[in-house]
């Protein structure tokens, strides 16, 4: 079956869709699936760049302004890397599978306290069961839309680190394994989920020490990552599938949203706005996603994805609700939470108390 004829058939919308489906042409989806890891170590190369760029700032311009640009612009780096960490469990970062776990790990994931290869497993069934009853992530998009007043709230408790606060307490809880384990054998635990991630972070605060000052790594790199950090990584799980059409059209069960330059600097980074296009194609290596949707431009298959103008427009439509109706609601983020939509593995309850 080609594009056109799923244009001009008026096919019933379905969840998935073969790659030929999609795209006419065995070089134009080979050209999409090609993987390079040239490009992957680049755009890997120009977070960490950003990142120590906007550290640099603030110690040749120390000022309050500068300050609050570092954060923001390292909260969106961090975010950057969660995602070249994601495009990884999609093998799509680079072209081998040891790449995509080992580099991607060590200069993506550990410094953002998390494992691709534990990622992959979870990520992997939001895919297959994307806003259906067993998506894991479907906490994420179910409670949409809601008040002003509660989407304040959100945000504050975002910004002001108390959800990063909730959901490191918990997965650092998580990571000494269940009571009774025995010492040794927490620590054991311990390593496994975590041990990466300690050594990343001490590398992280050695470099910040050698280049700027040790308090840098709290400043440049612990808060944005409890804070802006956490309100970006919000509003992208809001922006990509809280209240879409049909959850059963592929087409319309996810959300691609406008990004201008700016928008890609401070929230969006690295084409994590084309949302469709990853879901119809998730091996489309991330800095692949514009080309391909160009290819559905061509094959007049655009017009049926869901769509936001920009992430204002997302936010407008997520706290639609009369303040009216404002209450309290359930508890998401707690500290017995597993980590959704966090670029986390997704784990379960840490032992009771």
């Amino acid at each position: 079956m080609s594009a056109s004829h799923i244009r001009s058939s008026d096919a019933a919308p379905k969840l998935r869709y073969t790659a030929r489906e999609l795209v006419s042409g065995e070089k134009r989806l080979a050209k999409l699936q090609r993987r390079s890891n040239l490009i992957g170590l680049a755009l890997v190369g120009h977070s960490w760049g950003l990142i120590f760029a906007a550290m640099a700032l603030f110690y040749v311009f120390p000022n309050p302004i500068s300050f609050l640009l570092a954060v923001a612009i390292i909260g969106a780096r961090q975010l950057g890397l969660a995602i070249l960490m994601h495009d990884a469990a999609h093998n799509a970062l680079f072209r081998t599978l040891s790449w995509n776990n080992g580099l991607s790990d060590a200069l993506c994931g550990h410094p953002m306290m998390a494992r691709t290869d534990a990622y992959r497993r979870y990520h992997l069934v939001h895919h297959r069961n994307t806003q259906q009853d067993n998506d894991p992530d479907l906490i994420l998009s179910k409670p949409f839309p809601i008040t002003r007043k509660s989407l304040r709230r959100k945000l504050i408790r975002d910004l002001t680190g108390q959800t990063g606060y909730q959901q490191r307490k918990a997965q650092i809880i998580n990571a000494f394994g269940p009571k009774g384990l025995g010492f040794f054998a927490s620590l054991q635990h311990f390593n496994t989920k975590l041990g990466g991630a300690l050594l990343a972070n001490l590398v992280i605060l050695a470099i910040c020490t050698a280049l700027f000052h040790w308090s840098y790594y709290l400043m440049f790199w612990v808060l944005p990552f409890l804070t802006y950090h956490m309100a970006i990584t919000r509003l992208r799980n809001i922006a990509e599938h809280a209240i879409v059409p049909d959850d059963d059209d592929a087409f319309r069960s996810s959300r691609t949203t406008h990004a201008n330059w700016l928008a890609r600097i401070f929230i969006a980074p690295y084409w994590v706005n084309y949302h469709v296009e990853h879901h119809l194609l998730m091996h489309v290596p991330c800095y692949r996603l514009a080309l391909f949707q160009k290819t559905l431009v061509e094959a007049g298959l655009a017009e049926r994805r869901e769509t936001a103008s920009g992430y204002f427009d997302v936010l407008r439509r997520a706290a639609s609700r009369s303040d009216t109706e404002d209450g309290p609601g359930d508890l998401v983020h707690n500290g017995r939470n597993r980590l959704k939509g966090n670029f986390s593995d997704g784990f379960s309850q840490p032992p009771s108390s």
